[in-house]
């Protein structure tokens, strides 16, 4: 995924029904690329970070982050990268 990119994506809830989600940034941590989506249509200010992965084709593919650590070092970037952005 390019940086140019943001936007919004489509992904698909528990239910099976699309929904659409604003990306709100990617990181690049230690080789790997993560997104930072929200919903949309909804007035909430829950965040889910997903892993930019590869197919077996070479696709990317979107993977929900279920690692402790992993999720820790996404929200570590995360909250320095908008801290620095509030300094600015």
């Amino acid at each position: 995924m390019d940086d140019k990119d943001f936007g919004t994506i489509f992904l698909y809830d528990e239910d099976g029904e699309e929904v659409e989600f604003e990306v709100v940034t990617k990181l690049d941590i230690e080789g790997k690329e993560y997104v930072i989506v929200t919903p949309l249509d909804e007035d909430t200010e829950d965040a889910l970070a997903l892993r930019i992965d590869k197919d077996e084709d070479g696709n990317e593919v979107l993977v929900t982050v279920e690692d402790d650590e992993e999720f820790e070092l996404i929200e570590e970037a995360y909250e320095t990268l908008f801290a620095e952005d509030l300094l600015n």
